[in-house]
């Protein structure tokens, strides 16, 4: 029997090879047709070089960067795809929106983020959401209305921590879900975040994932997350609307500006928005806190000057006094410690864009319709731009020209420079704030840290929390 299968198995190989070879070429075959393409492979159909971007995407790039230069074609998350590591050809695609390079997410992901969220769309569309969004989380807002309700928040939620173990992964995604939640949908009953939290996990894992739509794959639950937040807040917003009650929250406000402003919004458009600040702050406000943490505890010099900092803050204030606006922006040691952590945990590797028409870039022609991936990964680690870039040196970013400098794309690029970056950068402040004047901290055993295609600690990153002063 064993060699009856030995010989049926040994038999088919050689169509099973020929199969395969020619879905290859098949793929090949039909993208070029288009003349003038960058050089590259097309990978299966379908699926083309996804599952190979997803799981090893930065040897991924090197590997095809080191057999076809800085510009090649690929098929990835369902697209044709022309992948861009030039620094200054990325800086022209970036800031180049009106000469048919427009947001071009996959279909994958606009499925899960929103069709109508401000990375989506373009032109008058971009500039009234973003119009809506800085005047609800933007530095005025900042200053008059969140700064105090941050601080209350931290405040409370690092308050006795001393003695425990804590997995510092978990928790700075609990913190950075729940001060975003109660930012945009205040004074609602504990059950309902409740049941936000788990359906935005699977949303936030979906989206960032191989784009099979299967009961059982993360993809699926990815939408199956959406289908669920979308449901209760529509429901939340049909309540608000039937209701004379104000409230102090985003939600409110967005429905206020639906009525009447410069900056109304849809439905569809409000619930994309929310979404998506969710999204980036829930991932990138985490992350970026929990690498911070990581980071000064690895390196000792650095977490004394942020200590002297903070502790110079204190020293001005009442026992118990919050933080304001004049504390928070002398800061200035924590934000360059927070840029360093965001350079080198990159959260986002590449911004994706469409192309309206076909688009000459470096004598190759891209088709109307194509992707383009700029990756910019690889410029947070380029020598030229920062000297030994693999060493943490938030002492770099002291000089303020360093944020605004040519190839900074940490948080995007021209008219789409992240609206939520000062806000981040306010919350990761004022956590950093009371963790690092109130306690010590030791890791637990080692830590492994994934970087791609999310910075991930896979068994967690567990901290021994200690009082300060003790």
């Amino acid at each position: 029997m064993a060699i009856f299968v030995l010989v049926v198995v040994a038999s088919l190989l050689p169509l099973v090879l020929t199969i395969s070879f020619a879905l290859l070429k098949w793929n090949e075959i039909r993208y070029s047709r288009k003349k003038g393409l960058p050089p590259g492979t097309m990978g299966w159909p379908v699926l083309g070089e996804t599952t190979e971007f997803i799981k090893s995407g930065p040897s991924f790039m090197r590997k095809q960067r080191a057999k076809y230069g800085n510009l090649f074609k690929t098929h990835i998350l369902g697209c044709p795809t022309v992948v861009c590591m030039d620094t200054e050809l990325n800086r022209y695609i970036l800031f180049n929106e009106g000469k048919g390079l427009i947001p071009g997410y996959p279909e994958s992901m606009l499925e899960i983020l929103g069709r109508r969220n401000i990375a989506a769309v373009d032109g008058v569309s971009h500039k009234r959401i973003r119009g809506s969004m800085v005047s609800l989380i933007g530095p005025l807002a900042m200053k008059e209305d969140l700064l105090p309700k941050i601080d209350t928040f931290m405040r409370s939620f690092l308050n006795n921590w001393n003695g425990k173990t804590v997995d510092i992964q978990e928790t700075t995604k609990e913190m950075a879900l729940s001060i975003a939640f109660r930012q945009m949908v205040d004074r609602e009953p504990a059950s309902l975040y409740e049941m936000f939290k788990p359906a935005l996990d699977k949303l936030v894992v979906g989206a960032l994932s191989l784009p099979i739509n299967i009961p059982g794959t993360t993809y699926y639950h990815g939408l199956q997350g959406r289908k669920r937040v979308v449901e209760m807040l529509k429901q939340l917003m049909e309540e608000r609307r039937s209701s004379s009650k104000a409230y102090d929250d985003i939600l409110y406000r967005l429905l206020l500006h639906s009525k009447d402003s410069k900056y109304s919004l849809t439905d569809e458009e409000i619930i994309d928005s929310i979404i998506i600040v969710l999204f980036s702050g829930y991932e990138t406000v985490s992350v970026t806190l929990m690498m911070a943490i990581k980071y000064l505890h690895d390196h000792p010099k650095a977490l004394r000057e942020l200590r002297d900092e903070h502790f110079a803050i204190r020293e001005k204030k009442k026992p118990g006094e919050a933080i304001d606006w004049k504390d928070y922006k002398s800061m200035n040691f924590t934000r360059s410690v927070i840029y360093e952590t965001s350079r080198l945990a990159t959260v986002v590797n590449g911004l994706m864009r469409r192309t309206t028409d076909d688009v000459v870039l470096n004598g190759f022609t891209i088709p109307k319709g194509w992707r383009i991936y700029v990756y910019v990964r690889e410029i947070n680690y380029d020598p030229f731009l920062y000297p030994e870039p693999f060493t943490f040196n938030p002492w770099r970013w002291l000089d303020k020209d360093y944020e605004s400098h040519n190839y900074c794309f940490i948080f995007g690029a021209g008219n789409r420079l992240c609206p939520g970056k000062d806000l981040g950068i306010l919350q990761i402040c004022i956590f950093l704030h009371y963790f690092a004047t109130t306690y010590r901290w030791e890791e637990v055993g080692r830590t492994e840290i994934l970087q791609f295609p999310r910075v991930l600690a896979p068994k967690g990153l567990h901290l021994k929390i200690s009082n300060y002063h003790e």
